[in-house]
């Protein structure tokens, strides 16, 4: 099952510098994500006293009286890994966005990339060139 983050692509232009992470879930929240009932359009991954966390990924399930489906869970990245992606924020003004959630077997990973906000203008810009591709690729079908 893969669960992307549609809006991320919008929202931020993303570099190639890509990375996988595990996360610490429970057990109702690992069913949830394998039935596909898991939201990554307003999430954030941040990096927060050395250890990496996924912030207001909306993943809901049923059983739990008090659950706060949009809690901050924690990722599973090496040291290593921690520190490359706060160095290469720092140098380059970047952001590390949530792309998609996925199971490999029994396992369920997070890929997160490293991304710049797009501006106003930008977004707009890219809605036009899709437009016209859209219009161009009609013209040549029909």
């Amino acid at each position: 099952m893969k669960i992307p983050n549609k809006r991320a692509r919008y929202e931020y232009s993303l570099e190639s510098d890509r990375f996988e992470a595990g996360l610490v879930l429970s057990g109702g929240e690992a069913k949830a994500i394998r039935t596909g009932h898991a939201d990554l359009t307003r999430s954030v991954a941040r990096i927060l006293n050395g250890e990496g966390w996924l912030i207001n990924a909306n993943i809901p399930f049923e059983g739990a009286p008090k659950y706060n489906p949009t809690r901050s869970r924690k990722l599973l990245l090496h040291k290593q890994e921690i520190t490359s992606i706060l160095t290469k924020m720092k140098q380059r003004r970047l952001t590390l966005v949530p792309v998609s959630l996925y199971t490999t077997g029994r396992l369920i990973k997070l890929a997160l990339a490293l991304g710049k906000p797009k501006r106003q203008f930008e977004k707009k810009e890219a809605i036009k060139r899709k437009d016209i591709q859209r219009d161009i690729e009609r013209e040549l079908k029909g």
